[in-house]
């Protein structure tokens, strides 16, 4: 492989473009990406959602099929939001996945539990709350709070779905566009940077909207079209917003607080 242009850094490695016999790819070198490729793999495999072949993983480098990037139109939109529904019914073995997880740099604990209430709270909210708290940036009041909310998740989560396969970190940045190869020119969406995991379906949707997804109405109304949500999924959307504004705080710190203090305020309002 030769690396032809460096892209630069993101959290704790650096990004890259490169050419193995003469095919472009994409190159991200300094750290375990492991759980990064295992997801992509997973995803893949439910033959839903486009995302990058995993070309080669391990020594600290993921090499990956080149995305080139086009833009988001409200026809590839309703696309993605039909395959979206697609990948999540394709389903899971249980909530968890059989590979350590990572969300950005951090490590996630992908253990399997019985329920998806208790799987979110013990595997995705109070672990982030502990290194939240271990870092100074939330209070203790603020974890009092957190906890009250947690709690109340499985009274407030809505009816029990079976294990959805989800991307588990779709926020709009892990979204790209491109075009459809075979000469359609159409455009679709490319899902990159996984914590994939069986979860709840409504995890992967309150994450497009948490930082304005493009198309975000399109996608989601082909979306319901396609899987009818439960009833009160729009007020159950900052439950799901929850860890991810945890994670954010563990990484950027107080900037975030505000944010994950509201989304906890709706909960334990519902």
């Amino acid at each position: 492989m030769r690396i032809t242009r460096d892209l630069g850094s993101s959290h704790a490695w650096t990004l890259h473009e490169g050419e193995i016999d003469g095919r472009r790819v994409f190159v991200k070198r300094g750290a375990d990406f492991a759980s990064e490729a295992a997801g992509l793999r997973w995803l893949a495999e439910a033959g839903a959602v486009a995302v990058p072949e995993v070309i080669e993983a391990g020594d600290g480098t993921l090499v990956l099929e080149w995305i080139e990037p086009a833009h988001a139109s409200a026809a590839a939109a309703e696309r993605f939001g039909r395959e979206l529904a697609e990948l999540h019914r394709a389903g899971a073995p249980g909530f968890g996945a059989p590979w350590p997880g990572h969300i950005a740099e951090l490590p996630m604990d992908n253990t399997p539990d019985p329920d998806w209430p208790s799987f979110y709270v013990r595997r995705r909210v109070l672990p982030f709350v502990r290194l939240a708290r271990d870092g100074g940036a939330l209070t203790a009041a603020d974890v009092k709070l957190i906890e009250e909310a947690c709690d109340l998740i499985p009274e407030v989560c809505g009816p029990a779905e079976p294990p959805s396969r989800i991307h588990g970190d779709l926020w709009s940045g892990n979204v790209l566009w491109t075009a459809s190869s075979g000469g359609s020119g159409a455009e679709r969406a490319v899902l990159i940077d996984p914590a994939a995991h069986g979860g709840h379906r409504e995890t992967d949707l309150a994450m497009l909207a948490l930082f304005g997804a493009p198309q975000l109405n399109p996608i989601l109304a082909a979306y319901r079209e396609a899987a009818p949500l439960a009833d009160g999924w729009r007020e159950r959307v900052p439950m799901h917003q929850f860890h991810p504004l945890l994670v954010h705080v563990c990484l950027y710190g107080e900037a975030y607080r505000g944010s994950l203090l509201s989304a906890v305020s709706q909960i334990l309002a519902l």
